[in-house]
């Protein structure tokens, strides 16, 4: 399965996988309104074996299935570790 990815130009570490080159039509109107404008980042080859670093290509691949189109959203920021120092009181 191919799917061509997009990154959002208005939301940052935001991509849309399409199922067809510039079908841009499956995205709902609320999404692309959000979204838009895009710009063509990457066509992938979507196999079973293929790993994707921030998305389940299985998941993916369902979505451009049924729906046409997948949404990868930027991961959750990550809470600062607080390390703690010799004069902290225990």
């Amino acid at each position: 399965m191919q799917a061509y990815v997009y990154k959002s130009q208005r939301k940052q570490d935001t991509y849309v996988y399409l199922a067809a080159r510039d079908a841009f039509d499956a995205l709902p109107d609320a999404l692309k309104a959000t979204l838009a404008p895009f710009a063509f980042v990457l066509e992938v080859a979507l196999t079973p074996d293929r790993r994707l670093a921030l998305a389940d290509v299985d998941q993916v691949r369902a979505n451009l299935a049924e729906r046409g189109f997948h949404l990868q959203m930027p991961p959750p920021p990550v809470p600062p570790v607080r390390v703690p120092r010799r004069d902290d009181p225990r």
